[in-house]
């Protein structure tokens, strides 16, 4: 068991810079790293399936909000969790999920910020050099966070004003300058794509992925101002600038480009979209932009991450181990979480990177959703229809992604069943080594003693 847990700084972090936390997640992950993968697979409904995912999403926040408000921490969905199922398995395994989820989120930044960058200067190979700029991102990102709270809200704050005004810009110029006639003509020619319910429904599904980082803001529950209230709030607000910014730009995208050329350039799709309105001027500030939401994006999840696996380590639900590292174990958990989502970054490309972020975290909302509706319906007053209506959503959407790799990239599939079996097997084993010889379980104790 783990002592010590003097890096927690109550008070430290306003709402202004929860929900700064919250949009540089949701940015840096969304809009630059997922527009030309959703196109793929919903065709000229793109824009709709991001409205889609944002209504999916809206309905999943209900329970996130509900949970902020009568149980904040640092530990966010651990803790939530831990309320839900109790210390054990159940908990184990579905926080390590979203550990598993948020780390995939940093490599699916750091890989795009890698992508947007190479579209300025030419450095050559992009097999090399996309992934090994992903790495001095998440490195870059790793000293911001070891600087503390007040460096990490300072540099969220600035790098979100910065990067919603950038956007808000492409956007309106790109509707401006637009030829709407490319918004109904993804299916043409042999290189079209025809939209289809399976197709849009993973494309939903995937597109998720552009708002999960509203999930960040839960960790920040043991360090925010008035955490009771201001946790649901920043929610609220981060998913609300972030939907209203994704439906601008993704109409300013499909304006200004056919599908198929969305699709060629899905890597780096916004600054191929202000091409056509903006010149190379607008690829140099699309790419410009990108930089900062992709920094702020990686910076964020990895405070966040960082803090979900310090509460699981106190919770005993995961092994810690100091490895004559220095610094307490808040500063450990950040090492962990560079040098994991830095495995990832250098060996899985974007697409397959999003593919198990979907997977993992939409498997973990849904546990999220059942454990408030089943286990807290008597300490936590909520709407029970809002609840089961988010559950039957991440079902439908999650179900239709899998028959979509099924058939496209079961290989994606294959890595994700080992990575569930790997969890599920290592947590069984992690309680085993918690249970004495008489059955009883032993964990959680640094949480008894407030360490």
């Amino acid at each position: 068991m783990v002592s010590g847990s003097d890096d927690e700084e109550p008070g430290s972090l306003t709402l202004g810079g929860a929900v700064s936390l919250g949009t540089g997640v949701m940015i840096g992950a969304g809009i630059f790293a997922l527009t030309g993968q959703v196109a793929e697979l919903a065709g000229d409904l793109f824009p709709v399936a991001l409205v889609a995912a944002a209504l999916v999403v809206a309905a999943s926040a209900y329970s996130y909000v509900k949970l902020s408000n009568s149980m904040p921490s640092s530990g966010g969905i651990a803790m939530f969790l831990k309320e839900e199922y109790g210390l054990g398995l159940a908990t184990g395994v579905f926080s390590v999920f979203m550990y598993v989820s948020m780390v995939i989120n940093e490599s699916l930044v750091a890989r795009t910020f890698g992508s947007y960058v190479l579209q300025v200067v030419d450095l050559g190979s992009a097999t090399f050099w996309v992934p090994a700029l992903g790495v001095v991102l998440l490195a870059v990102a790793f000293v911001v966070n070891l600087s503390g709270n007040a460096i990490v809200q300072v540099a969220e704050g600035s790098m979100a004003a910065v990067k919603v005004a950038g956007l808000a810009v492409l956007a309106v110029g790109g509707l401006w300058f637009a030829e709407w006639a490319n918004l109904t003509n993804g299916s043409d020619g042999p290189d079209g794509v025809s939209p289809t319910i399976t197709g849009f429904l993973a494309a939903t599904a995937l597109a998720i992925l552009a708002y999960k980082g509203f999930t960040t803001i839960t960790n920040s529950g043991g360090e925010i101002v008035d955490p009771h209230r201001n946790v649901g709030r920043a929610i609220v607000i981060a998913l609300a600038i972030c939907s209203l910014l994704y439906l601008i730009l993704a109409i300013a995208v499909a304006a200004n480009l056919r599908v198929p050329e969305i699709i060629a350039a899905q890597d780096y799709a916004l600054a191929e979209a202000a091409r056509p309105a903006f010149g190379d001027a607008g690829v140099w500030i699309t790419v410009g932009v990108a930089i900062i939401a992709t920094a702020s994006g990686v910076i964020a999840s990895i405070f966040a991450a960082s803090r979900m696996l310090a509460m699981l380590t106190k919770m005993d639900e995961v092994p810690h181990r100091h490895l004559g590292l220095p610094g307490t174990v808040r500063t450990h958990t950040t090492i962990y979480t560079v040098a994991l989502a830095m495995l990832l970054t250098v060996f899985f490309d974007l697409k397959r990177i999003a593919a198990l972020g979907a997977i993992f975290y939409l498997i973990m909302d849904i546990a999220i959703h059942w454990g408030l509706l089943r286990r807290l319906q008597n300490r936590i007053e909520f709407r029970a229809g809002i609840v089961v209506l988010a559950i039957v959503l991440d079902v439908v959407v999650l179900g239709a992604f899998l028959w979509i790799k099924a058939s496209s990239d079961a290989l994606i599939l294959v890595v994700a069943a080992v990575g569930i079996g790997a969890i599920v097997g290592g947590e069984l084993w992690l309680m085993r080594s918690h249970t004495d010889d008489e059955g009883n379980m032993h964990m959680g104790g640094d949480l008894e003693h407030g360490t």
